[in-house]
């Protein structure tokens, strides 16, 4: 059993400094325990699956197509939806907390899900969304390692909620 549900957001292409990002973020999630959950395709979803997969971690792909094609090399389970952008609620529904590293519009709507879930989004990058009372925290961050130690202190308290641990 994993410790956590982790999941990881962010733009489907990614310039090498997210990249870096997205891949220790990965890394150190898997070496921590955490199984991965992501969109499965390209950009930090790759990045991070690699890391994942460096570390000897599981990672979890829902793709939007019908099929199992299209999914990056690196992912341990090609989860294929068939139901394109919606499989973002997937991710979030799976996830005890949230990582969204850079990303545009659809990564904005993927951690707005998940406040709205009541679940942790901790930020690298550029994200910005006026949280309500009652939804989920928004934690910016700067590094990989204050993300990860971050997420994981946040599904600790999600998961605590409901009995587990």
């Amino acid at each position: 059993m994993f410790k956590y549900n982790i999941g990881i957001i962010g733009g489907s292409t990614a310039d090498e400094f997210y990249c870096n990002i997205a891949y220790k973020v990965g890394y150190l999630l898997a070496k921590n325990g955490c199984a991965v959950f992501c969109g499965g395709k390209t950009g930090v979803m790759e990045c991070a699956s690699h890391g994942v997969y460096d570390a000897g971690g599981f990672v979890a792909g829902f793709m939007p197509e019908y099929t199992k094609n299209g999914g990056n090399k690196y992912l341990s389970l090609v989860i294929p939806t068939g139901i394109g952008y919606l499989r973002n609620f997937l991710i979030i529904r799976a996830s005890d907390a949230l990582i969204a590293i850079d990303g545009k519009s659809g990564t904005t709507s993927e951690a707005a899900f998940a406040l709205t879930e009541g679940k942790s989004v901790i930020s690298i990058g550029n994200l910005n969304i006026d949280v309500k009372e009652g939804d989920g925290k928004l934690i910016r961050v700067k590094t990989p390692e204050e993300a990860v130690e971050r997420a994981m202190d946040e599904a600790w308290k999600y998961t605590s909620k409901f009995g587990e641990k």
